[in-house]
């Protein structure tokens, strides 16, 4: 029986969005290992377990769990689970950049129909040198908007009771001399 595997490609817009993750990504093979594939068609779900890695051109996805499950009009919904306090992490070149986007959690979600991507405890996504951490970070591919929350509950002083983010300027200019006395 001759299965197809959905295009796993909704985990491309994690971060970015469409518009900024390598676009002849899409073009490419898909390769995947793992140590397990459960596949049921019926269900449309595809279940990697066991080291998994997948790779896309510039992508490349490493978890200990991928389950894709694919809706009656195509569209996807990716979970990667790190797996016994491990992270799942994924990597992919920006498109017409010298530079990558890359981001873990001990959970990430994708749901390619409402252009969502979710990363779940200990959350973390660099794009270039600009960088973001937090307990949970939501991005919407539709509006381009982030949403970053702290560990719920921390107490002041507690280094997870904040979110962190490194943004660095977008029109830097070298800094001017500084006028001779």
């Amino acid at each position: 029986m001759k299965t197809t595997l959905p295009p796993l490609l909704a985990v491309l817009l994690f971060v970015s969005g469409s518009a900024c993750a390598e676009r002849a990504d899409r073009d490419k093979p898909v390769h995947l290992e793992a140590a397990r594939v459960t596949v049921d068609d019926v269900k449309r779900t595809h279940v990697f377990e066991g080291n998994v890695v997948l790779s896309q051109g510039t992508l490349v996805i490493r978890t200990a769990k991928l389950v894709v499950t694919q809706d009656a009009e195509g569209f996807q919904k990716g979970v990667a689970t790190g797996g016994e306090g491990g992270l799942a992490r994924f990597r992919q070149k920006r498109e017409g950049k010298d530079e990558y986007i890359e981001g873990e959690a001990e959970r990430i979600e994708y749901d390619s129909r409402g252009e969502k991507a979710e990363f779940f405890t200990r959350a973390f996504v660099r794009s270039g040198a600009d960088e973001v951490r937090g307990h949970y970070i939501s991005y919407d591919g539709r509006t381009e908007q982030y949403l970053v929350t702290a560990t719920p509950g921390a107490g002041p002083g507690s280094k997870d009771g904040r979110v962190t983010a490194i943004i660095q300027p977008k029109n830097a200019k070298p800094a001017a001399p500084a006028p001779a006395r």
